[in-house]
């Protein structure tokens, strides 16, 4: 999967549109210094392309690209060519799967091929938790539980007090029905975690659409999540 240098964080069309421009009339950059050198580039918009991966076509791992953006954003056009000098950097460690999913996350907003409740799936099982996909194929009317990063939380005003929230695990969506009383006992927990353990009963509808009625509600710590899109 690629992005456009426009969806990492801090850069933005204008910025990646002149990265661009800069290319096509000057060639290719050579290094992390050119770049800032020919297009402006703020030491955050350096460490944000860094962070995304961008400077591999460079040979440049992002650790090794992080520790060499803050020299790099010293070369400015007002100074001389070639002044900028730079330590060498250390033996950097290739990031794990971890680091490289939050790597992706903060820098794009997404992390392809990977979710970060998959890295707390084995306590999750243990507990008895559900995954989306696993909800696919569980009965009606069975109290279950399920877990995921909060993606959206809204509440129409033909809903009668009702908010529907999704779910996102690292096999799909789940939809989750909150009452009014609910949403008054978990009020806290509902409206300020980034992610849930919910507990509820299971409903499929004719057309296959699994919904969990939700009766209990905690808050699931992960190292990292994204904001939802909610009601407010």
């Amino acid at each position: 999967m690629r992005l456009g240098l426009a969806e990492v964080t801090g850069i933005g069309r204008p910025t990646a549109q002149r990265i661009v421009a800069e290319r096509e009339r000057g060639g290719p950059y050579r290094d992390l210094t050119e770049l800032v050198y020919r297009t402006g580039l703020t030491a955050a918009q350096v460490e944000a392309l860094a962070t995304a991966g961008a400077f591999e076509v460079l040979g440049m791992s992002r650790r090794e690209a992080l520790w060499a953006a803050g020299a790099a954003a010293q070369a400015r056009p007002e100074y001389l060519p070639g002044v900028v000098t730079a330590v060498q950097p250390p033996l950097f460690t290739d990031l794990d799967e971890h680091e490289l999913m939050v790597a992706n996350l903060v820098s794009t907003g997404i992390a392809p091929g990977d979710h970060p409740v998959r890295f707390v799936r084995g306590l999750l099982r243990e507990r008895g938790v559900l995954s989306s996909r696993e909800l696919r194929q569980a009965e009606p009317g069975r109290r279950v539980e399920v877990a995921g990063v909060v993606t959206h939380r809204q509440r129409p005003a033909t809903a009668s007090g009702i908010t529907f929230l999704n779910l996102e695990d690292e096999t799909g969506l789940v939809n989750v029905i909150c009452s009014v009383g609910l949403w008054s006992r978990y009020r806290r927990t509902v409206r300020e975690s980034h992610a849930l353990i919910i507990r509820g009963t299971l409903e499929r509808s004719v057309e296959g659409v699994v919904t969990i009625v939700a009766d209990r509600v905690e808050s699931l710590p992960l190292r990292v999540t994204m904001p939802s899109r909610d009601f407010r």
